[in-house]
């Protein structure tokens, strides 16, 4: 697989809003990228099977202009649980097991048809899967490295810090961070001190998005406005690196499009 897993320092931090981007950005500049989001909770489930993405990828879908088919949904999208809880208890309330063989499986199936994938995950990097396996073992099993969505307000420092360090103590590659406003208001001081901060600890911060107000109504116009602020020019860069990784690896460079 070639691609990258956002993950986050909490959940609502806005790692959705961060895949929308990525994936707009990426396909915008006619790269093949695709989405996935293995595990959603507080979702309700659609009977039988599904024709169209449900949930948190439904918004990045729609911001991307991207209609995955059908039939690869059940790879993109494998648990939709109703309880809004952690994605263990929300399995467990539900009757089912998350199976991260399921889900790695369904990602390498996917990878065949994508030049690369963004996948999203739930909660924070130590969130539970089930009694013993977490986000991070998922993250390990995929083999994808780590975008981290952080929130640049106040406690930012200490959940930043403790989530790079549990990167690193399993040897994951983490390729930075991105400080994601998730509430209206004006950028202040101290959250630019927070980033500052964390670069002289030796966190790569790639950059910021700012909060988008109109993103549950209108997600495409409101992540097309976005990509045309100066403060987003880290997102191309960051594409551009990971696609050409891929295709280098491709014999004759050859793409594979939806």
């Amino acid at each position: 697989m070639r691609g990258l897993f956002i993950s986050g320092t909490d959940t609502g931090v806005g790692k959705t809003a961060l895949m929308a981007v990525l994936l707009t950005a990426g396909r915008l500049a006619g790269v093949n990228w695709m989405a996935a989001k293995p595990v959603q909770t507080g979702v309700r489930p659609v009977r039988g099977r599904p024709s169209r993405p449900v949930g948190d990828l439904a918004f990045v879908a729609r911001a991307a202009g991207w209609h995955p088919a059908a039939e690869w949904l059940p790879h993109l999208q494998p648990y939709v649980l109703p309880s809004r809880s952690s994605p263990h208890r929300a399995a467990e309330l539900a009757g089912v097991r998350i199976r991260l063989s399921r889900i790695v499986r369904g990602l390498c199936l996917m990878s065949r048809f994508a030049d690369g994938l963004i996948v999203e995950g739930a909660g924070g990097l130590l969130v539970p899967l089930d009694g013993s396996r977490t986000m991070l073992d998922l993250i390990a099993e995929s083999g994808l490295p780590v975008l981290l969505a952080i929130r640049p307000g106040l406690g930012t420092l200490n959940h930043t810090l403790l989530s790079v360090e549990a990167l690193a103590r399993r040897h994951l590659r983490l390729l930075g961070c991105v400080a994601v406003q998730s509430t209206p208001g004006a950028w202040t001081p101290l959250m630019l001190h927070n980033l500052d901060t964390l670069r002289q600890r030796g966190v790569p911060v790639l950059g910021r998005l700012p909060y988008m107000c109109r993103f549950a109504r209108a997600p495409r116009a409101t992540v097309l406005r976005a990509l045309r602020l100066p403060m987003l020019r880290w997102v191309y860069p960051l594409l551009t690196c990971a696609v050409r990784e891929r295709l280098n690896r491709v014999p004759g460079g050859a793409r594979m499009r939806s």
